[in-house]
C-alpha cells in the first residue's frame, strides 16, 4: 500500500483538497492511492475503537478508495 504525505506548497495552500471522509477542503493530509484523507480524519480514524459505531462509518468511506491501474 502506497501512502504519500501532502506538503504545503503554494498550489496546495490556495486550493486544498477534498477529504473523502469529511468531504471538506483541507490543506494537510495524506494520499491513499488517488484519494485524499485530511489530517483531522486520519487522527480520528486511528483513535477509533472497532466497537465504536463511528468505525463502521470510516470503513464505508474508505471503500471509496480504489487502486489505480498499473500500465506497463
Amino acid at each position: 500500500m502506497e501512502v504519500e504525505r501532502v506538503e504545503t506548497t503554494a498550489a496546495v495552500k490556495k486550493v486544498g483538497e477534498t477529504c473523502i471522509i469529511c468531504e471538506q477542503s483541507k490543506l494537510l493530509g495524506i494520499h491513499l492511492y488517488t484519494s485524499f484523507i485530511c489530517g483531522d480524519c486520519e487522527k480520528e480514524m486511528v483513535r477509533t475503537e472497532t466497537s465504536d459505531p463511528q468505525y463502521r462509518f470510516y470503513l464505508n468511506k474508505l471503500k471509496k478508495v480504489t487502486t489505480p491501474e498499473i500500465y506497463s
